[in-house]
């Protein structure tokens, strides 16, 4: 079904991009992607894009002076589409405050984390070194500063005896591929709404119990 016209914004090999591919090719959900922009040549995510019969377009930043232009040239595409919301999906560039203002509350990002915890790179090694005991990842709106923005969707796994950064990665990851979906579902229905810096969600129901990790035995 036709709904929530949606971008995405990808640098790799577009995992994310796949979960929301899946997710909009559902007859009852309530977004499409009307557009894919990579700003790297050759990425899988662009093949999995193409195989879904998805518009793709190759934003290069080498190709570009600065910042201001690079960004301009992808707000054309986004515009061009009529993109009404735009996700990050393991895009690898920060977006400057003006981008971030021109698509305020319709430009969300993924983090591989528990945020405000773990912000930035190599967040799984980081936390294996820290020695939490959970971790997950956070759907949320982007804000000028890295990483940081009103929460929408997260899920926790708890950090496992013997995990490595990889190991933890995987499940992190599909969590990732859960919660995105949901978040563009949420948003796409109506039920998000951004008061004083915080999400509410119509309808939101909380989880039952308490995860404890170690359980005691």
């Amino acid at each position: 079904m036709d709904g929530l016209k949606i971008a995405v914004l990808i640098s790799g090999r577009g995992s994310n991009l796949q979960c929301l591919i899946d997710a909009t090719a559902e007859s009852q959900y309530p977004a499409e992607i009307v557009a894919v922009i990579s700003n790297v040549h050759g990425v899988l995510g662009l093949d999995r894009a193409k195989k879904a019969d998805i518009p793709t377009n190759v934003v290069d930043h080498g190709d570009f002076p600065d910042r201001e232009t690079f960004e301009d040239a992808i707000n054309d595409v986004l515009l061009s589409a009529g993109a009404e919301l735009v996700c990050l999906a393991g895009f690898m560039r920060l977006v400057s405050a003006g981008f971030v203002h021109r698509w305020h509350d319709r430009l969300i990002n993924i983090h591989p984390s528990l945020l405000p915890a773990f912000k930035g790179l190599h967040v799984h090694e980081r936390i294996i070194k820290a020695g939490v005991r959970f971790s997950g990842c956070t759907v949320h709106f982007v804000r000028p500063d890295m990483d940081a923005g009103p929460v929408i969707v997260q899920a926790a796994v708890p950090v496992l005896a013997g995990d490595d950064a990889d190991s933890l990665a995987v499940r992190v990851l599909e969590q990732e591929h859960i919660a995105f979906p949901l978040a563009v579902r949420l948003i796409a229905e109506g039920r998000v709404r951004v008061e004083n810096e915080r999400v509410t969600i119509d309808g939101h129901q909380a989880p039952a119990g308490v995860l404890l990790n170690p359980t005691g035995g």
